[in-house]
């Protein structure tokens, strides 16, 4: 069920004229993409929460619109979309001024389920785009991989939180699924022998 917010039709309203062909396209294909998202007003500009947290954004300015992701830092941004030098506008996709500048709705729809994505998994990033340090958090995708294997569970449950952490950034770090999956496979098998993500540095240390 799509969750609307009637301050973002007002706000769509107030706009400049160029802007609404813009802003109402962008809401429809984060809405068609993700029928869950919800809509929210944040900072004065329309949000699309999913899963209870942020995931992306739209707003308009005098002469253009801009439209990003919140957990852009952890995107692959395989189109290349994301701007990678200097900072022409808010968000990822540089200054909008018309739907000519919009990337087509096949990239943005594989765009918007991969922000989907980085949410269902429950990845938290902090201002630098990093894995949160002041907290583990662990994605669903590990969760359910650690709960599989009640050894590894138990064990990796009473390690220290920066033992977590080693193991947590060298998973989410991976760029594809296939390598993500062959190290939890891996992370499970030494987690259940008790060994820590750096056991052979460690032991060469104490040796």
């Amino acid at each position: 069920m799509v969750i609307v917010d009637k301050r973002i039709d007002l706000y769509i309203e107030k706009s400049a004229d160029f802007a609404k062909p813009i802003l109402r396209h962008l809401r429809d294909i984060v809405h068609k993409t993700c029928p869950e998202a919800e809509e929210k007003m944040k900072w004065s500009f329309p949000h699309f929460d999913y899963k209870g947290e942020m995931m992306c954004s739209m707003a308009s300015f005098k002469q253009h619109c801009a439209f990003g992701f919140w957990k852009a830092s952890l995107m692959k941004d395989s189109e290349k979309l994301f701007q990678k030098t200097g900072k022409t506008a808010m968000g990822q996709l540089g200054q909008i001024k018309s739907l000519k500048d919009l990337p087509t709705d096949k990239v943005l729809t594989a765009s918007i389920k991969e922000a989907m994505k980085l949410n269902e998994d429950g990845l938290k990033v902090t201002k630098s785009g990093n894995v949160s340090k002041n907290e583990i958090e662990v994605p669903l995708y590990l969760k359910k991989a650690l709960r599989s294997n009640p050894t590894a569970h138990r064990i990796f449950n009473n390690f220290s939180p920066s033992h977590k952490r080693e193991y947590l950034e060298w998973i989410v770090e991976a760029k594809t699924e296939e390598t993500r999956n062959r190290r939890m496979a891996n992370a499970l098998e030494m987690i259940s022998e008790g060994k820590t993500r750096n056991w052979k540095y460690m032991q060469k240390k104490t040796t």
